[in-house]
Formats: structure tokens, sequence, C-alpha cells
């Protein structure tokens, strides 16, 4: 590719990425918490706190002790004040130790000596292994992205569903199982069950907590416990992660925390994005049956060659980035828990992609609740479907008359409608000549139809979908 191409096309028409490109909006979300830059942030995050931590809580140091504790604050400034010129000279670092995570000793060593606080570098990164490090730093970023980014935008999917469940709660809908009409619902029904299955996965979600681990090659304190042995390291390791870092702590590992969590917080986020494909589905084939009307943007083109389309793109959109979370999803969750003894890299590359699987999850529900301030409810359409398929009220009946006994009721019912257009005229004539039934029952029979026959679905959208 040529230099001026380079300089004349916007940078993001060059990346491969949709998430640097196309889809760059999400992109930009997730950068401040998955980028290379937030990870060598966080890190310093990491590294900056542990030294505090020691000069808060280790006893039986002369040089910690001895520090003055009012310029702690000029500690925590190596990382408040962490810049694009802090990150290139990490980098500059790494280019020549070849280790990431050595780098930001490094570079935390250099800010401490231009402070004047040279004598604290030997505690910089005292004790630790790499993965205490990455493991606190990804915790982090995950369980920041999670709820600054990600549950906000659930949330907002969940919300406008809830208000289509309110609105269309008591609109009759004709219903499809295995595709064929079947005992009509509410509009706001059917959307209500999403709000009900999304809230639980959400709730899932956000009830898994990052955990992690600190302490040391394999996961036994043994360096930190040498050097001090007078500390009860277990407890100081709980009380670094859970009150300091507000993380979980996780107490038993090998050299790398088992990322088990992960596991769990993809494998829901997975079963969220799943939901939503269900959703998506539902809503092509209502569009495609006319229940669902869309709004018309002036200018849009929905076909290259058939003016009139007007196509359901944004739940496709939604349904094929889904696919693609899901896939990294699963591959994180297979790859994450298992390394060969007390510790291989293989998931340091796989964590990468952690953003990633969010980033396309992200793109997925935004098109979802683009798709759906984009429709409308067709009611007029609805309405002629329910007219045309008394059928369905075959059900009720064969109900009915097994209350009174008999036996072949089902039977009677199938023979009448089973694959068969039944008119209200042929529905009623079958109702008056049943002559078992009481006045009352005959009566509320010949009141049903269609429209009317929904049984709770109102009520159970306004008070368990809404």
């Amino acid at each position: 590719m040529s230099n001026d191409v380079k300089k004349e096309i916007p940078s993001k028409y060059l990346s491969i990425s949709p998430l640097d490109g196309r889809y760059s909006e999400i992109g930009r979300a997730l950068s401040p918490y998955f980028s290379e830059y937030a990870l060598v942030k966080n890190r310093v995050w990491v590294e900056v706190n542990w030294l505090v931590f020691m000069l808060e809580n280790l006893k039986g140091s002369k040089i910690l002790d001895s520090f003055p504790k009012n310029r702690i604050p000029e500690i925590q400034d190596i990382y408040e004040s962490f810049s694009a010129k802090s990150f290139s000279r990490v980098k500059e670092i790494e280019a020549v130790t070849n280790h990431d995570v050595k780098a930001v000793e490094y570079f935390i060593d250099e800010e401490l000596k231009s402070r004047g606080m040279k004598e604290l570098v030997s505690y910089v990164h005292i004790g630790c292994t790499s993965e205490d490090i990455n493991n606190t730093a990804y915790a982090n970023m995950i369980k920041n992205s999670i709820h600054n980014v990600w549950i906000p935008e659930a949330k907002k999917l969940i919300e406008l569903l809830a208000d289509f469940a309110k609105k269309y709660a008591s609109l009759p809908m004709l219903a499809h199982t295995h595709g064929q009409p079947a005992t009509p619902t509410t509009v706001g029904k059917e959307f209500a069950i999403y709000v009900h299955r999304l809230r639980n996965s959400l709730n899932n979600i956000m009830s898994i907590m990052p955990s992690a681990k600190f302490n040391g090659a394999t996961g036994n304190y043994s360096a930190i416990s040498v050097a001090f042995p007078n500390e009860d390291w277990p407890v100081l390791a709980e009380k670094f992660i859970e009150k300091k870092l507000g993380l979980a702590f996780n107490p038993l590992t090998t050299q790398i925390e088992g990322h088990d969590y992960m596991c769990h917080l993809f494998d829901a986020i997975r079963h969220f994005n799943n939901v939503i494909l269900d959703l998506d589905r539902d809503m092509w084939l209502y569009i495609s049956k006319e229940y669902f009307g869309q709004i018309v943007v002036k200018n849009e083109v929905g076909s290259s060659t058939m003016p009139h389309k007007v196509n359901p793109i944004k739940f496709e959109n939604s349904e094929s980035n889904i696919d693609t979370s899901n896939a990294l999803l699963v591959a994180l969750s297979n790859k994450l828990p298992v390394s060969r003894m007390q510790r291989d890299l293989s998931d340091s590359s796989s964590k990468r992609n952690i953003g990633v699987a969010f980033g396309y999850s992200l793109q997925a529900i935004s098109q979802t609740i683009s798709g759906l301030k984009r429709v409308q409810v067709n009611s007029d359409k609805i309405t002629e479907v329910l007219e045309n398929n008394w059928e369905v009220l075959a059900e009720p009946i064969q109900t009915v008359l097994r209350k009174y006994g008999i036996p072949d009721a089902y039977d009677r019912l199938k023979e009448l409608t089973r694959g068969k257009r039944i008119s209200k005229e042929d529905i009623q004539t079958f109702i008056k000549s049943l002559d078992i039934l009481s006045s009352e029952d005959r009566d509320n029979l010949l009141k049903l139809t269609p429209e009317t026959y929904i049984g709770y679905a109102t009520k159970i959208a306004k008070e368990i979908g809404i």
C-alpha cells in the first residue's frame, strides 16, 4: 500500500478489524479497557498499589519504615499521571528487555529515581511473578469494562424491550409453534419473555466477581516468605487483592490464576448473546410476516436493484456479530482454564482477545437496539391474521369437553379442524351442537374469539415481564 493512500484515507478504513474500522465506535468504547495502552497502564496500577500497600502494611523493613508516609501520593502519581509519553517509554524499555512486565518494573524504577525515591527501587515487584501483575491487571480491566460499558448497554436493551412489553401487553397476536398457527398470545407478553430472560441472564453476569491471586512463582508465597518470615502472607495477599484492588481473592493457584471466573463470565455473556439471537430471529420472522413494519428512513437504500425493499438488516447484523462473539468466547472458555503443570504462556495471546469478544457482543446489542427502534407494530395485519385462524379455538373447546368426561374430545376437534381453514360460523355451529354443555360454558365458548383467547398473557406481561 502506497504512502499516499495511508496519508489520504482515514485509518479506520485501513483497519483489518471491524472493531477498529466499521465498528470503531464500539472499539473506542472498549479501548480504555483492552488496548495495549490500557494493559500497560493497568500493570502500572498494580505495581504502584503493591508498593504502596507494602509501605502501609509491611513491618520490620528499615527502608519502608523510614520512608516518609506523606510522600505516598507521589508514588501513586506514577499511575495517576501515566500518559502517552509514559507508555512510549515502557515500550522503549520492552524493546530491550523483550519482557513486557519487566519493562513496567523498570519504568517505575526510573520514575522513583526521578522523584528522589531511589531507595524504594528494590521493593518494586518484590516477591512477585509476572502473572501476579497480569492476572490482577486483566481482572481489573474485565471488571471495569463490564460494569462501565457492557452492562449499561445491556440494560438499555432490556429497558427498551420492557417499554414494548408494557405498551403492547394487551394486543392479541397469533402465536406460532413449529411455524404453524398456535394458541394466541399478546405482543407485549412475547417481549416480556425476553425482558425476563435477559434480566435473569444479566443478574448472573453481575454476580460473577473477577478474582485474582498474588502468591508468587508457583502459588506458595515462597520468595517473599523467606525475605519476610514473620508476616502472614496469605492474609496480606487477601487484604491486598480485596481491599486495595477491589477484586475477589483466589487463595489456591499455581503460578497462574486458574481463569475459572473468566470461563463463567464468558459462558454467561454467551448465554446473554444467545437470548438476543433468539430475539433477533423472532423479530426477523415477525417482520417477514408483516406483524411488524419498519420505519422508512429517507435516502436509505434497502436493495441495489429492488427499490421497494426495507430489509431487517439490524437484526441480521446483530446475529452475525453474536456468532463471532460466541466463537471467541467459546475459544477463550476452552483455552484459559488449561495450562501445563504450574505454568505455560499459551494463555497470554488468548487473553488479548477478550476485548474483541466483548466488542462483538456490544455491537450485537447495539444493532438489536437500533433494529427495535425502527420497528412499529402492524396491528391491522395482526388482527387480520387472528381473524383468519378460528381453528385455534379447537384447543379450548376440546378442553371444556374433557371437563365433561368426553373421552374422544380431542379426536372430534381434530376431525373438525386439522389441516383446514375454519370460519367463525363453523366453530360456533359446532359449539351449538354440543348439548352436553351447560348454558354458561356454551355462552362462554360462543363469546370466545381468537383475539380474546389469550389466557393470562396480559397479566403475565404486566406483572412479571415489566
